[in-house]
């Protein structure tokens, strides 16, 4: 790793990284209709818990992007596809819990780990089919 181009190529995905998850977190804000951050600034762990989970569901099949891609441009191509499917299975998981948004808006925590905990192994699914 002490090679400056090992150092350089690290940064690159790992900047690259970081941006997706910025945009995973951004589109996945935009289709909920509560206000996260606002939500999370006042202190409603349940509204935390659950966005926590989303990102950590998505940052596992980001991960596997990276580490089984080819090149960058690969990774940033699987990543894509698995941030697409993490927002289809949000999508469903609002269908099923029609009044999930509002209990977590509520501070329901029961809601909000179990919203975490159906990102986490949507996630871990997602992850595992890229590799």
């Amino acid at each position: 790793m002490t090679d400056p181009g090992n150092i350089l190529i690290f940064l690159l995905y790992f900047g690259t990284a970081v941006l997706l998850l910025v945009a995973f977190l951004a589109a996945y804000t935009l289709l909920t209709p509560i206000p996260e951050w606002s939500l999370i600034r006042s202190g409603n762990t349940a509204v935390a818990i659950s966005l926590g989970g989303a990102m950590i569901g998505f940052a596992l099949p980001l991960a596997s992007a990276i580490m089984h891609s080819q090149n960058l441009t690969d990774s940033v191509i699987t990543a894509a596809i698995a941030l697409v499917v993490q927002l289809l299975c949000f999508a469903a998981m609002r269908l099923l819990r029609r009044d999930a948004t509002a209990a977590l808006a509520k501070g329901d925590m029961a809601e909000g780990v179990f919203l975490a905990s159906t990102s986490l192994v949507l996630g871990i699914l997602n992850a595992a089919c890229l590799s």
